[in-house]
């Protein structure tokens, strides 16, 4: 099972696993009123500001579609890029469960600029129409590029000029942050985000979640909409002490880096494989390719991975926080011998 499927497929981190262990002494109030929670909220206003509050959660689509049911009015909807994870991989989630309608849009390495979100504004005023309240996007993206501070800046000026709230998908937000060489704040309260959502997942934890929104008046009703939406953990102290550790001695950096090494050394193996060509930069943590044809069905059957476009032929290809420069290098060597193989083939 060891590969580039998923950075869902790794384990946990040895610190996440005492960091729940720890916690599992003694009885403890349920339901956010115990000691790790209290921690945990201290850490997340000094990550991310004095008025931020964190809800923490079990995943990312519920924690998705907890801030749009929150923040959202029932005739509003949320302006992302087409390729966007709320768009096309939660089942419909944010349609089905908070009822909003996603005004997708084509965008260039799956991001959004003010743009391209300026003609989703064009009919705010037209009562027939779904009025915008939100645009969400996902950094890292799903094909691996980053939001810089600045993009994410003109996006939240783009959105706070026209009445809009401004919505981050977080899953791999550690990923982005340790890309730009900045903190997780810069990127989000520093860039003028109201709401996002902290992954921790895919950054070594078991499975902790957090909403984040960074202005008071953005509170209310968060905490009921988390319990009505299933998303409230009774024995919350086990969630929470794994987001503590998350953003303690720089964990979530040094998990992050580490996957974004290893993706940017998988991405300079191949890149002078004939056949092999990159389709979008390498960023973060991802590196997308499209192989030569039959390419990826040989190698998937030795390496775990995903065919993210068929019609294309590009392989999606993740990178963890446990990936080694052996399982790079063991790789990158078997998709280099599979193309000269097809190609001598072909010929």
């Amino acid at each position: 099972m060891r590969g580039f499927a998923s950075d869902n497929y790794a384990g946990v981190h040895p610190e996440v696993m005492d960091a729940i262990a720890a916690a599992n002494v003694e009885h403890a109030r349920s339901y956010g009123e115990d000691a790790v929670t209290r921690r945990l909220d201290e850490r997340l206003r000094e990550e991310f500001g004095p008025d931020a509050r964190g809800f923490v959660v079990f995943n990312g689509t519920g924690a998705n579609v907890i801030a749009m049911r929150a923040l959202l009015r029932p005739w509003e909807g949320v302006i992302c890029a087409e390729t966007a994870h709320i768009a096309v991989d939660e089942a419909g989630a944010p349609e089905r469960i908070a009822g909003t309608k996603l005004l997708t849009i084509p965008t260039p390495h799956g991001k959004l600029t003010p743009e391209l979100c300026n003609p989703r504004i064009d009919r705010m005023d037209d009562i027939h129409a779904v009025r915008p309240g939100m645009i969400s996007v996902t950094n890292s993206t799903e094909l691996g590029t980053v939001y810089t501070v600045g993009e994410v800046r003109a996006l939240a000026d783009f959105a706070h000029a026209h009445g809009l709230l401004l919505h981050v998908d977080g899953a791999r937000l550690a990923n982005a942050a340790a890309g730009l060489g900045c903190g997780l704040g810069d990127i989000t309260t520093g860039a003028g985000v109201d709401v996002f959502t902290l992954g921790g997942t895919k950054a070594g934890l078991m499975a902790a979640e957090a909403v984040v929104v960074t202005r008071p008046e953005l509170h209310d009703g968060l905490e009921r909409i988390r319990k009505q939406s299933m998303q409230l953990a009774s024995k919350m102290r086990f969630f929470s002490a794994q987001l503590e550790a998350l953003l303690s001695a720089n964990l979530w950096r040094r998990t992050a880096g580490h996957a974004n090494a290893m993706a940017a050394r998988l991405a300079d193996a191949v890149a002078d494989v004939p056949g092999v060509d990159l389709a979008h930069p390498v960023e973060a943590n991802g590196v997308f390719a499209v192989l030569p044809p039959g390419v990826a069905e040989e190698l998937q059957s030795r390496w775990a991975f995903y065919t993210w476009d068929e019609a294309t032929r590009v392989a999606r290809w993740m990178c963890s926080w446990d990936t080694t420069r052996e399982d790079v290098d063991a790789f990158a060597a078997d998709v280099a011998e599979t193309c000269r193989a097809a190609a001598g083939a072909a010929a």
